[in-house]
């Protein structure tokens, strides 16, 4: 089963697709990162957004998208334009026929390291040593994204 992660954000989405075995082995496919440019309007970021992940999508044919949910935020601004955002990239993956699974960041961190309180870096590590990757994937979010979908795959196999 091939599912594409999602680290939502406006300025950077990360985006991760992994294939994986009914064992549970996974395999890195693709990640990376959308980016667009804070000067813009908000509906031309997210129009960025929405094309780049359907070629995205159309390239790598995932099944599955694993989506970080929204659980914090400190500046109310920054949580309505990241929503957005991600409103955005399920709208994709639902265009695109894909399953939408959602995650908790504690829930995401708990399936790679078992514990739902650990450190970004340990979890990043995890990705690392999980895809069998020589070093953590950059930037950031392309690693939380590969973790969303790892955290799928892990509660696909449970």
């Amino acid at each position: 089963m091939r599912i594409l992660g999602i680290d939502p954000g406006t300025g950077i989405m990360g985006f991760g697709v992994i294939e994986a075995d009914k064992k549970g082995k996974v395999q890195l496919v693709d990640g990376g990162v959308i980016r667009t440019l804070a000067k813009e309007d908000d509906a031309e970021r997210l129009g960025v957004i929405f094309e780049e992940l359907c070629d995205i999508i159309a390239e790598t044919k995932p099944t599955e998208m694993a989506i970080e949910k929204l659980f914090f935020a400190q500046n109310v601004t920054t949580a309505m334009t990241v929503a957005q955002a991600r409103g955005v990239a399920i709208v994709a993956g639902k265009q695109a026929g894909l399953k939408i699974a959602e995650y908790t960041p504690l829930q995401i961190k708990q399936a790679l390291t078992g514990y739902g309180r650990a450190e970004k870096k340990q979890m990043q590590e995890m990705v690392r040593i999980i895809l069998g990757l020589k070093v953590v994937p950059q930037p950031d979010d392309c690693a939380d994204a590969l973790a969303a979908a790892i955290c799928h795959a892990h509660s696909l196999r449970s």
